[in-house]
């Protein structure tokens, strides 16, 4: 086998939880006293005094069980675990503000039985009551860090909750927990011995051994590899928020349950054997499709929890052993998804190759920017299960599936963790309720659904060109734009519009402007004088024409005209600095330009003499258009021929001209008559400059 190989079948196995590490055998600790903390606790130490009883770090594991539960029994078993693993009976203490643990010599773990079987509801009363034993504090000084509660709804039924601290835990360590339970309670409910094996060690001894070793050359060259893979990455991944950010990080959360059909999860495992992967580089992949097309970030970090279990004397303990991998993942230049699973891979294998560095000690050691309102390093989290626990087996005892327990926290903005089941993969996001919203997490995970089977069908497809939109949202995208209109006229441009309300309403008042006033075929008679004269000039159909006037009649007669022309107009905003109005002039190509003498010095006149525009000057060259007809003329224009251009700001380059069409403005106009119920007794505030585009 090749060394990458050798790498992708040693990650398939701790994915399975098969034990690979020849790493150095860890000793048993010289102080039986009081030992340090590991990375992992010390962090959670910390994050306990800065806020005392926060539910965000416990472990909760429910199961409905059918049968009648021994609990004398089962407070004995739970007892002996704590003999066995002194994880059980620990406790944290602090000297001159350095944490310490210390192992209690005996204790009785907590067993409560709430009878239930009288009460109405009592499925409901059982519920509420589970959520809130999910919120009762631990309290780390004085112990234990690990209850049981029973909810007995019937004679033969009940609910168990094991509730654990996480300083002392992980999820490895519940099912150790619960097949040792099972162990431990069926031999002494049959009075014999239980059949475990011995532990070499204990977790205090970890710890201590951890300190002593990552240090030095062995940190160095882990550290040396975290600065390079996640060179680049983002300090914050910048998915689209319903709520501002807190100043100060929250952990409230909610789930919102995500399934893959089987179908797609074969397609995705299909796919990940193909490219040599596995698994959960593919769902990790997809999510991250997800996350970019979300954020349109092309640089994506993800949290990722691993067993951390790579030596085979702490396989069997209770303990924090789990750890957090930052897998960074450059998602530039459009990959395909078969390419983006190749650096998907590459990441994974070079982290899990590197996994014994803490996160909190890659934090502590990499100072990346910090902040008090979100995680450093990575904001999301992802975790595939593809070892399912042991359920408790109770002799006597029928025990369910364990049951989803939703304790109402978050420990990341997002998360997303999956279970690989006969159904496919199931699982749930869960995320932080001060940052979305429950409809947006819907959505999110109809779109992960259309992301997945995009991807199953079309691997080869670049992933911004992958369907994530659910047959509900386009449909609703189809309605958005059913917007054909019957219109109340059959005028397709402009200036016939405003034609057609000339022939309706001759001496109506059109225009007042301080003490000049124009009715409605004064100012169609001067529109149509300069239109003719432009036609002369050779302004007709997509024949751009630059206009830069202050706001007075003049303006409005000139835009008039030029549409009436056929031409179309580009507006020159006079309060722009000479260098845009210069930019915009050359970059458009416009050989005539109305203005008013005043604004000539602010225009960019060599830029006009070097490209022989014609000016024609509203206020002083008037007398040249008096002769023409005051007939409407024919501008030979319909409603797909240009009718303006509009620059943008330019604040992401260079601006960019948008040709705008006649069709759009009357639909415009339509829609803002029957919006706000306009009569020709209305009157609406126009504040805006004219070269602001609202059609």
């Amino acid at each position: 086998l090749s060394a990458e190989e050798l790498a992708l079948l040693e990650i398939m196995l701790a994915e399975e939880g098969v034990e690979t590490s020849t790493g150095p055998t860890i000793p048993q600790r010289t102080n039986l006293d009081q030992s340090p903390l590991s990375f992992a606790q010390q962090r959670l130490w910390f994050l306990e005094q800065l806020e005392p009883g926060s539910p965000v770090y416990h472990i909760p594991a429910a199961f409905r069980l059918r049968g009648v539960v021994d609990t004398a029994v089962l407070q004995q078993a739970l007892n002996q675990l704590a003999q066995r693993h002194e994880s059980l009976r620990t406790v944290f203490i602090a000297e001159e503000g350095t944490p310490f643990q210390k192992v209690l010599p005996e204790i009785e773990l907590p067993l409560h039985v709430l009878d239930l079987r009288r009460t109405v509801d009592n499925e409901q009363v059982a519920e509420k009551q589970l959520f809130a034993e999910t919120q009762r504090p631990f309290n780390l000084k004085l112990g234990p860090l690990f209850r049981t509660t029973i909810f007995q709804l019937d004679d033969d039924e009940c609910i168990i909750l094991f509730m654990m601290h996480h300083i002392i835990s992980d999820g490895w360590s519940m099912g150790v927990l619960f097949e040792e339970l099972t162990a431990v309670y069926n031999a002494i409910l049959h009075s014999e011995p239980a059949d475990l094996p011995d532990l070499p060690i204990q977790y205090a001894d970890f710890a201590e051994w951890q300190r002593n070793w990552l240090q030095g050359d062995v940190l160095d060259e882990q550290i040396d590899f975290w600065k390079d893979h996640l060179y680049g990455g983002p300090s914050l991944l910048e998915l689209p928020l319903d709520k501002p950010r807190p100043n100060n990080k929250t952990f409230k959360g909610q789930r919102q349950p995500v399934t893959l059909n089987s179908a797609i999860a074969d397609g995705l495992q299909a796919l990940a054997r193909q490219e040599g992967a596995t698994l959960f580089m593919a769902a990790l992949a997809l999510f991250k499709v997800l996350l970019t097309r979300y954020t349109g970030q092309e640089s994506v970090v993800v949290g990722s929890p691993v067993a951390n279990r790579n030596r085979a004397e702490i396989e069997g303990l209770v303990g924090f052993f789990v750890n957090t991998l930052a897998l960074h993942t450059d998602v530039s230049d459009a990959p395909t998804f078969r390419q983006l699973l190749a650096r998907v891979k590459d990441g994974a294998l070079g982290a899990y190759d590197h996994q014994d560095v803490p996160f909190e000690k890659l934090v502590e050691e990499l100072q990346p920017e910090r902040s008090l309102n979100y995680n450093p390093i990575f904001q999301t989290l992802f975790a595939l299960e593809t070892a399912v626990r042991s359920p408790l087996q109770f002799d006597g005892v029928i025990s369910g599936r364990s049951l989803e327990v939703d304790f109402g926290a978050a420990k990341f903005d997002l998360s997303l963790s999956l279970t690989v089941e006969e159904d496919g993969l199931i699982g749930s996001f869960v995320y932080n309720v001060d940052l979305f919203e429950p409809e947006t997490l819907a959505r999110m995970a109809g779109h992960l659904q259309t992301l997945a089977a995009a991807i199953v069908a079309n691997p080869d497809t670049p992933i911004t060109c992958l369907n994530m939109l659910t047959p509900t949202e386009w449909q609703q995208l189809a309605d958005w734009n059913d917007t054909a209109v019957t219109y109340s006229h059959p005028v397709p441009t402009v200036h016939q519009l405003f034609e057609l309300q000339v022939q309706k309403t001759p001496d109506k008042l059109a225009l007042i402007y301080e003490y000049e006033e124009l009715s409605y075929s004064q100012l169609n008679e001067k529109a149509n004088q300069l239109a003719h004269y432009l036609q002369k000039q050779g302004v007709g159909p997509e024949t751009l024409v630059g206009i830069s006037v202050e706001r007075s009649p003049d303006m409005v007669i000139a835009l008039l005209a030029i549409l009436k022309a056929g031409g179309a107009y580009l507006p020159l905003d006079p309060t722009y600095p000479q260098e845009r109005l210069a930019y915009m002039l050359a970059d458009s190509g416009v050989k005539t330009l109305l203005t008013q003498k005043p604004l000539l010095p602010d225009l960019p006149n060599d830029l006009l003499a070097e490209t022989e525009t014609a000016v024609f000057l509203l206020d002083d060259d008037w007398h040249k258009v008096e002769s023409e007809p005051t007939s409407n003329p024919d501008s030979g224009v319909g409603p797909q021929n240009l009718a303006y251009v509009i620059y943008t700001s330019g604040s992401t380059g260079k601006p960019k001209g948008v040709l705008v069409t006649h069709r759009g403005i009357p639909n415009l106009a339509e829609a803002q008559i029957e919006t706000f119920g306009l009569t020709p007794e209305s009157r609406c505030l126009q504040f805006a400059s004219f070269s602001f585009d609202a059609s």
